[in-house]
């Protein structure tokens, strides 16, 4: 009988209506109910009762979608290395996001990625004060606020005031233009918010460690609401040029609530002036 149930593949509930309403068959109706009960599978009903549950506790816009609105910030070791690391000078050890540990290169551009840890400390562009790209602006150690509409969703950071627009209302992206941060576009599908990130320069690194990408890259976000303080995020990367395959990193972002508005981190100005390069005019600067 479990063989034949297996095969046709019955929903729980049916199979439950079905035996306890045979007599012929309700001694077995009896043990097949209490070998789902022993393996811990609630009934279908019971399941959908408790999403709908969690569906209910998130925060909602007017229009029925998840509020994603208010501050946020990542909690892990990514920016230093999406993948498991060491600790290294002005690295501490981390555990990685990549899903499958490791991040499927071509061989030659893992010789590249090699080259680039060596010389990370001069070659990446984010100490250079230039924007992250995305993902890598998702989990830096800096929290970004989101704002949105039925039409867009907007990102501003912390690190450099630097901002995304995620385009809602089914527009395409440019053609013939890349962008530091690339260009979004996002979809609803059910509860998550589905952005399609393309345009993208190959002057960006996923992080400090050298994981690199060309201009072919093309990043697929996920974003949505395990519950009302946590957002759960997955990027899905293809970059044929680099990779041999698509490959996933995913993370938790965590509502800031001890923040009413995010500050201000101006890369260039306080390397300026840490440097003596930036000098104060008294008449428009606050005093030391």
């Amino acid at each position: 009988m479990a063989c034949a149930l297996a095969k046709h593949r019955l929903p729980f509930v049916s199979i439950q209506r079905h035996l306890l309403m045979s007599k012929r068959l309700g001694a077995a109706a009896a043990v097949l109910l209490a070998a789902f009960a022993i393996a811990g599978l609630p009934p279908l009903t019971e399941r959908a009762t408790a999403q709908t549950a969690a569906g209910k506790q998130i925060p909602r816009m007017p229009d029925g979608k998840p509020n994603l609105q208010g501050i946020w910030q990542t909690r892990n070791r990514a920016a230093y290395n999406i993948e498991d690391h060491h600790a290294k000078l002005n690295m501490p050890a981390g555990k990685g996001v990549v899903e499958g540990g490791a991040i499927p290169y071509q061989e030659w551009a893992l010789k590249k990625r090699e080259e680039n840890f060596v010389n990370r400390y001069k070659d990446d562009p984010f100490s250079k004060c230039y924007m992250p790209g995305v993902p890598r602006i998702m989990y830096i150690e800096f929290p970004f606020q989101v704002f949105q509409s039925s039409t867009h969703v907007a990102m501003t950071f912390e690190w450099t005031n630097v901002h995304r627009l995620i385009y809602t209302n089914g527009s395409k992206p440019v053609e013939g233009i890349e962008f530091w941060m690339g260009d979004s576009r996002g979809r609803w599908e059910g509860d998550t918010l589905v952005v399609q990130v393309t345009n993208h320069n190959d002057k960006t690194w996923f992080d400090m460690s050298g994981n690199f990408h060309s201009e072919a890259l093309k990043v697929t976000e996920r974003y949505s609401l395990a519950d009302a303080d946590t957002m759960r995020y997955e990027a899905t990367i293809e970059d044929p040029k680099v990779f041999t395959r698509a490959w996933k990193m995913s993370m938790p972002i965590y509502r800031v609530k001890d923040m009413d508005r995010i500050f201000e981190y101006q890369c260039v100005a306080e390397g300026e002036e840490a440097s003596g390069v930036f000098h104060r005019e008294p008449k428009t600067w606050y005093p030391k």
